[in-house]
């Protein structure tokens, strides 16, 4: 749902609760928006690329990567490394 699907009532509201401006609720609102559409794949190949710009390699990757894509956020079946490896590299 993007940001001006809001009601002018309730962006005030979420305005005021929270302290924000309009352009920092916009904001707020797309970026919740991004993270709740994202799949689980665009989240294993995004995380893919954090993680190894971080330095750590591959097999420590695709153990924390099941991990954190089985912790609930994703409503699907829980991925094993070898899944996790083929979403990344096809």
């Amino acid at each position: 749902m993007p940001a001006s699907a809001f009601s002018s009532e309730r962006r005030r509201y979420l305005e005021e609760k929270y302290g924000l401006d309009a352009s920092e609720l916009n904001l707020l609102l797309d970026d919740i928006r991004a993270f709740s559409d994202e799949t689980a794949e665009d989240f294993i190949r995004r995380r893919h690329g954090e993680l190894q710009r971080e330095g750590l390699r591959n097999e420590a990757i695709y153990r924390r990567l099941a991990a954190e894509a089985n912790a609930g956020r994703f409503k699907c079946p829980s991925l094993s490394l070898r899944q996790v490896r083929r979403i990344i590299y096809g």
